[in-house]
């Protein structure tokens, strides 16, 4: 866990707010999601909101709006109130994969929005069908050399971060896996698992399971750290990649021009909240590590992902139709 506040920090920066932000909350505030009911974005937002409503006296309501790659919600965010009653739970396809491939998104991920608080993060996993006869990332990028074009690998779509992950491999080992786009990751983990495709970039709770059973092989995650849920799985830096790091991440914003009075006394519950064991480990049992971090540290995280992206989808010309 990397909470990178103190609980100390934090109530005595609540100490210090001004009184629009010691009054706020009056009435309950709705968290926007752009993902279905179920999805990681909802689990991650109920495990948060449970225990800032405890902390902060109001209702918190959570409201899916899913639809067109998570850009329906995120633009009725950026569209809301700047009053401190809307919030947005923010992840990398929102701010990070989805300015990058779509030219024309009906919201501006930076200007939109006034970041509050990175929440919570975890990496990818390259994994391959068990039907391949590999072990490591070197031998299905050998394999793959060999066989230009003959294998394939699954996203949960055009522009997704799975799909931006495989060109990235693809760029990086100088290999030509083959991109099979599906209409989300439940059907694309079906694709992995029933080996219609070979190989695929999967968040980690999604696949220990599978990987622990023998129904798929864990070649590599994507963070600079081995996961907690597979520590016998080595980095793709461990790998060979330096570089290539990829997360899945979610964090809070509120509409642009929001009071800082708001967007510090929201940072500050939400430190005090990820800073609880019982925050922390709920988030660690869907497999996600707490982060924590100031308003500032986070929009420079949303920036560095948006760049990073932007520079892939030009290195690659990945078009999304």
């Amino acid at each position: 866990m990397r909470v990178r506040i103190s609980v100390l920090t934090s109530l005595a920066a609540l100490i210090a707010l001004p009184a629009v932000a010691q009054n706020y909350p009056v009435k309950p505030i709705r968290i926007l999601i752009a993902q279905a009911p179920g999805s990681a974005t909802d689990n991650v937002s109920r495990i948060m909101t449970s225990k800032l409503a405890e902390q902060m006296g109001q209702q918190f309501v959570i409201e899916a709006r899913p639809g067109a790659g998570g850009a329906v919600g995120t633009e009725a965010a950026a569209r809301s109130p700047a009053d401190g009653y809307t919030l947005f739970m923010a992840n990398n396809s929102t701010h990070g994969s989805n300015p990058a491939v779509y030219k024309k998104l009906p919201y501006d991920a930076i200007k939109d929005f006034a970041p509050i608080i990175h929440i919570a993060s975890t990496p990818y996993v390259l994994t391959a069908h068990p039907s391949l006869p590999v072990k490591t990332v070197k031998e299905l990028v050998a394999f793959a050399k060999k066989r230009p074009g003959d294998l394939n690998y699954g996203s949960a779509g055009n522009g997704s971060t799975h799909h931006l992950s495989g060109e990235l491999l693809n760029m990086m080992a100088g290999i030509k896996l083959v991109h099979v786009p599906y209409k989300g990751t439940t059907p694309a983990l079906t694709g992995l698992l029933s080996g219609e495709v070979s190989a695929m970039f999967f968040t980690v709770v999604g696949i220990e399971p599978h990987a622990k059973s023998g129904r798929a092989r864990a070649l590599a995650v994507t963070t600079p750290k081995r996961a907690a849920l597979l520590p016998d799985v080595p980095t793709m830096i461990e790998s060979g990649y330096p570089g290539f790091e990829v997360t899945s991440w979610f964090g809070l914003l509120a509409p642009a021009n929001t009071p800082a009075a708001i967007v510090s006394r929201v940072n500050a519950e939400s430190q005090k909240a990820l800073a609880l064991p019982e925050v922390a480990g709920a988030l660690k049992k869907i497999g996600f590590d707490a982060v924590g971090g100031t308003p500032e540290q986070f929009a420079s995280h949303i920036r560095a992902e948006v760049e990073r992206f932007t520079k892939l989808v030009k290195a690659t010309g990945i078009t999304v139709d």
